[in-house]
């Protein structure tokens, strides 16, 4: 069967992927309200598309970071990408250097941040926990610097780790055949099989609790890499962030992982936004699965968006074919929405394109 659009590849990882693995990749927190919702919240996003422009070049480049990339479509971290793949991480990254695209790899992969940066060229971004062990911390930090990454992407959203009831029912751990890459020199790489879920345990043991705005500081002071504050949903968190030195935001509800009933991250983002007042770019991550996505979110005023459950699963799916695939068709449902709504660049997408359904009654301009 020719795989047309994004969402399929999620069947197809269901029945390829033992169940522990599927389930720990696609459930979310508790009753998974913000699950749906984080999709469910895009279509209450309408276009108002304008018609007879000329659209016959469209560029989707842009920058991030100062980094020229392809199109404003990224890859975001995903823990343990071997379970869905032998080849995990290195074919995503592989896939997202062959796009032009930036991939953000996770702290608890499945590649160290070496292995990766072996692949070849790319950009590469470094998500980061931190550990209550601030040497780990600022080893792993050292070393990603080193083996070339451009930013940390600070995942602020999880001084403990969300209740996701598969994982507890499934008793998830990592395959002993698997270690946490990033970790094994430390005796880290590994997680211990327990009567919940082994990564719940896992993040209770290792992950300070105690992160606060001060340590965004504290950061900035071990390493020169920009960092992307990660799991913002609030106008004033963002004020908080930018105040702390952040480079830039990433609305995220952490894929609907965390706390439940969170909004949507397509519904937080303008709120984040007019509170950045441009001073640091904002992405968001959570939902996006289409072109039209992309293009919402960047009428509402984000620099770029993340995916990461459709890398995992088209992954499982196809290894390195798989996720290129999925960057492709985001990519060309993306340039159509372009030139469908009159938009040749980046830049002439605006907020005038689309229609909220939380907006006021428009009064039409005459002309």
């Amino acid at each position: 069967m020719e795989i047309t659009n994004v969402t399929e590849y999620e069947a197809i990882a269901k029945e390829k992927l033992p169940k522990m693995v599927y389930d720990y990749y696609a459930s979310g927190a508790e009753d998974q309200w913000t699950l749906k919702e984080n999709r469910n919240a895009f279509s209450r996003i309408l276009f108002r598309p304008r018609i007879l422009i000329d659209v016959s070049k469209i560029d989707m480049t842009t920058t991030v970071l100062g980094f020229k990339i392809s199109m404003p479509i990224m890859i975001a971290p995903t823990a343990m990408q071997k379970m869905a793949h032998p080849e995990g991480e290195y074919a995503t990254a592989r896939a997202a250097s062959a796009a032009g695209t930036i991939m953000t790899l996770s702290s608890w992969a499945t590649s160290s941040v070496e292995e990766v940066a072996s692949t070849g060229p790319g950009i590469r971004f470094f998500q980061l926990y931190v550990y209550k062990d601030r040497n780990v911390v600022a080893q792993l930090v050292r070393r990603a610097e080193r083996a070339g990454f451009k930013a940390i992407a600070l995942t602020v959203d999880t001084p403990r780790l969300g209740r996701r009831e598969a994982d507890i029912k499934n008793r998830f751990t990592l395959p002993p055949f698997l270690t946490l890459k990033n970790f094994e020199s430390l005796n880290l790489g590994k997680m211990d099989k327990t009567d919940d879920s082994g990564l719940a345990s896992y993040v209770a043991g290792q992950i300070d609790r105690s992160l606060s705005w001060k340590d965004v500081k504290w950061l900035q002071t071990i390493t020169s890499l920009p960092i992307l504050v990660k799991g913002v949903l609030t106008a004033e968190d963002a004020r908080l962030a930018i105040q702390a030195g952040a480079a830039g935001i990433i609305v995220s509800n952490h894929g609907a992982r965390q706390l439940d009933y969170v909004p949507a991250t397509i519904m937080a983002l303008e709120e984040v936004v007019k509170a950045a007042q441009g001073r640091v770019p904002v992405f968001l991550d959570g939902g996006v699965r289409r072109g039209t996505d992309v293009f919402k979110a960047l009428a509402l005023g984000a620099s770029g968006i993340f995916i990461g459950r459709p890398v995992v699963f088209s992954l499982a799916a196809e290894g390195e074919a798989g996720v290129r695939k999925v960057l492709q068709m985001l990519r060309d449902e993306f340039e159509l929405t372009m030139a469908l709504s009159g938009c040749r660049s980046l830049k002439e997408i605006t907020r005038n394109h689309i229609v909220a359904d939380w907006d006021e009654p428009r009064v039409v301009p005459r002309l």
